[in-house]
Formats: structure tokens, sequence, C-alpha cells
């Protein structure tokens, strides 16, 4: 016994120095905990490749008329049901030309008229009525010219400002337009002139990363003048072709808002680009409240076009006629989804097409 004192010692010996020999290497392997830096904030943030290839804008195709709300479709069923044309057929139409929100005064012009060629005998029947209802609504849309503005021959980048009280689609409709003008071979800068709506500058920055366009942001509540005319001079440095700026959109009876957006439209031209174009974005769910957004920022921004999103859900689409016979003011795009190919551009004869189907 005495003798295996000293084996069983020496065993035991070995056994702590390997279990201490493994704890060691072990404590070696394990990674230290990383220290996280943030990144710098950078006024500029370049164009990065962009992962969705945007196809420019088009024409409204079938699949698309069908987004429409067909909102004549029960009158124009209505009259069509009839064997003659009666007091029940104005009323029928008159209400359903009120309920798509044309106006009073767009709906009395479109239909006194008929009312007279009906009493000369020049329309007896219904289909023919409703036939003359769809020339007429689609003469006071065609001829207008609905191209986006941008002028190759000037001196420095073209500027697009993007108008619109909150909510009615201004920054998703710019990053879309960012999309398909990259799409056409355009380099485009954004400005993030919105600054006081917290999420603005942040939705914008992912539009820039998906349409592989650049982007100039300032900080939160500083001034939008100066972050689109910071905009503007970086983009002519860099060669851009277009700078599209987003603005503030607080409430449009707001007289703070439209002085600044004068002021926003001022100083984008002191810089090196010119304004060839104001869109005025309007949600086509607010109905006529849309004809008063449009009064207001026609006067503060000299609006040369309108953007109507959300048009596939609403039974309001009739609101482009009072924007384009009241105020003289062409819708060039519509908004008919979500995706970047859902904003088209403005197709008055299948637009009117769409309203009146009964199918």
């Amino acid at each position: 016994m005495s003798n295996s004192f000293p084996i069983i010692f020496l065993i035991l010996a070995a056994v702590v120095l390997v279990f201490g020999f493994g704890v060691v290497v072990q404590s070696r392997r394990k990674k230290p905990t990383p220290v996280v830096t943030p990144a710098p904030k950078n006024v500029v943030a370049p164009a990065p490749v962009a992962e969705v290839v945007a196809e420019p804008v088009v024409e409204l195709v079938a699949e698309k008329k069908r987004s429409f709300k067909n909102v004549l479709a029960g009158a124009v069923s209505s009259v069509l049901g009839r064997g003659e044309i009666n007091d029940t057929s104005w009323d029928d139409l008159e209400e359903a030309l009120l309920r798509a929100d044309v106006g009073v005064k767009v709906a009395q012009a479109l239909l006194e008229p008929l009312r007279a060629r009906v009493k000369a005998k020049e329309i007896s029947t219904p289909a023919e009525l409703i036939t003359a209802l769809q020339n007429d609504m689609a003469s006071r849309l065609v001829g207008t010219n609905r191209e986006l503005n941008f002028d190759a021959s000037i001196d420095g980048p073209n500027i697009w400002l993007m108008v619109g009280v909150n909510g009615a689609g201004k920054t998703t409709s710019l990053g879309k337009i960012s999309a398909q003008q990259v799409a056409l071979g355009r380099k485009v800068m954004m400005a993030a002139g919105d600054t006081f709506r917290a999420a603005a500058g942040e939705q914008l920055q992912t539009w820039a990363e998906r349409s592989g366009a650049e982007i100039i942001r300032g900080a939160e509540g500083s001034d939008p003048s100066s972050v689109i005319l910071d905009a503007v001079q970086a983009a002519n440095a860099r060669k851009c072709d277009l700078v599209l700026a987003d603005t503030a959109g607080r409430l449009q009876n707001n007289t703070n808002l439209m002085e600044e957006l004068r002021k926003v439209r001022r100083v984008a031209e002191k810089g090196a680009g010119t304004v060839t174009e104001t869109l005025l974005v309007i949600d086509a769910t607010t109905g006529q409240n849309g004809l008063s957004q449009a009064r207001l920022f026609a006067d503060a921004t000299q609006v040369t076009g309108v953007v109507l999103t959300k048009l596939d859900g609403s039974s309001k689409g009739g609101i482009v006629f009072a924007i384009e016979t009241e105020l003289g003011i062409p819708v060039k795009l519509v908004g008919l989804g979500e995706t970047i190919r859902d904003l088209v551009a403005f197709n008055p004869t299948e637009f009117v097409e769409a309203l009146c189907s009964t199918t």
C-alpha cells in the first residue's frame, strides 16, 4: 500500500494539470466582445447599385384599366336598361357624376349640352346618350401636354419639386419617379427636404437605395431650403441630370407652410439648377378637398402637374375633371398600386372608358 501511494498521487497530479491546461486553452479560444462604432453620418449618400430595375413610365394597359373603380357603371347600366331617355336617366347620371366628385360645375357643363342635343333629336336612344357623354368627358381631357418637363439644354440639373399634404403619397411617388428616371439612363439626386416629419428622411433613403439614386439629407428640423440648395449644388458637381426634391407637407391651410414652399422654390433656383417641374401629389380618395389643395399649392409653388395617387381604391376619380377644367393643371401621373410600375402616365381616354365601364 505504501508503494502505491506515490503512483496514485502522480496520477491525480497529472489529471489536475491536464484539466487546468484545458481550461486555459478554452478561455483563449473565446472571442472578445466586439465594440460597435456608429457609422459616421454622411451628408451625401452615394448611389448604390439598384437591386430593382424599374421600367419607365408607361401608358395604362388593359390590366391597369381594371384598377379604376367604374364609379359611373351603375348609372350607365340603369340608363341603358331603359327603352327611352327620361327624367330618371338624367337624375341617375347627375347623381353618379357628383358621387364621382367631378363637381357641380363640371356635372352641369357635361349634362346641359346633352339635354339640348336630346331635345333637338340629335340623340334619341340611351346608348347614344352614354356614347355622347363619354366622348364629351374625354374631349375635356385630351390634347393636354402630360409629359414630364425635362430640359436637356439647360446648364446644371433639372429640379423637380414634389409638394402636397402629408399622407398623400408624396415621398413614395418621388421614389417611384426616381426609379423610373434612373431606368431611363438619367443620374438622379434626391433632396430630403421634408425635415419636419421624422420618418421622411429614412423613407427617402430607402427609395434612394432601391432606385440607384444619390441623396442629400439634413438634420431633423433643419431648414428645408438649405437642404435642397445643397442637393442642387452637389448634383451639379457630380454631373447629375435631375434633382428630385421632397418638401414638407403639413396642412395646406397653414400659412407658414405656403410661405415656406415659396421660399423653397426661390432658393432652389439660386444654385446651378432650374426648376422645370413642380408636381402636386393628391390623394384621389380626398375628392373635392383635393381641388382646394390644388388651388393653394398652385398659388404658392407654380404647380405644373398633378400626381393623383390611390386612384385604384377611390370612387372619387372625377376630381381629375375639376382639377383640369377649373384650374388648368394637367394630371400627369396616376397611382394604381404599391409597386414602382403602378405609377403610370395618365391616359384620359382609357380613364373615361374605365369610369363608365359596366364590366
